[in-house]
């Protein structure tokens, strides 16, 4: 199975996702936890150029591709792998992010994105993705009151940004309604952890 975590800057995934792979390894799943940008050491070096608060310069496509590249060698490398030992894999972002970011935050165009993405990803959708919905605000205020959490260049975006990320992850969830769970973020940490351990175990149920 594989799932994907999906929201704005600061929502909160990473700690929903710490006790998800608990539960599932407690239960006798064999779990693989990886990360967008990033899961290889390719995929790594590519996110240091993406991220780096330096490169202002960044052309949106640029972006884009070096996202979807280090996208193909996260999925050749580690995802498909996984999935044909029958493991769960569970990828804080992955495709989604950059129809939300680049598509439509940027402006490319999600289904322009989407092209160079099918192509790197060879196809493969994520069986369950659950979005952690947020008020940019709130999202930027967490990521500000938290010493220990890297602050990137997409961080460092105008509010309007961060607005229509979050309103292109909304239309996202409407296009792929059979795969999006939309989970409200503001709740606190155990409401939003049980909402995504009901999304998770209803899957598996139908597996």
């Amino acid at each position: 199975m594989f799932i994907t975590f999906e929201g704005g800057e600061g929502s909160g995934k990473s700690t929903a996702i710490k006790h998800l792979v608990n539960f599932l390894k407690e239960n006798g799943y064999e779990v693989v936890l990886t990360r967008e940008p990033g899961g290889t050491p390719i995929s790594e070096e590519i996110r240091k150029v993406i991220l780096e608060k330096q490169n202002t310069d960044m052309d949106p496509w640029t972006e884009a591709l070096l996202y979807a590249a280090a996208r193909r060698q996260h999925v050749v490398e580690k995802i498909l792998p996984a999935l044909k030992k029958h493991q769960i894999v569970l990828s804080d972002r992955y495709l989604d992010s950059s129809l939300a970011y680049q598509g439509g935050a940027r402006e490319l165009g999600i289904d322009e994105v989407l092209k160079i993405n099918e192509v790197a990803t060879g196809g493969l959708l994520p069986d369950l993705t659950i979005l952690f919905d947020l008020d940019p605000n709130n999202g930027l205020k967490r990521i500000a009151d938290n010493e220990r959490r890297e602050v990137n260049r997409l961080d460092l975006e105008k509010i309007s940004f961060h607005q229509k990320v979050r309103a292109s992850f909304l239309e996202l969830a409407k296009r792929y309604p059979e795969r999006y769970v939309i989970i409200d973020a503001s709740k606190n940490e155990n409401e939003v952890y049980e909402e995504v351990l009901s999304a998770v175990k209803n899957v598996l149920r139908r597996r």
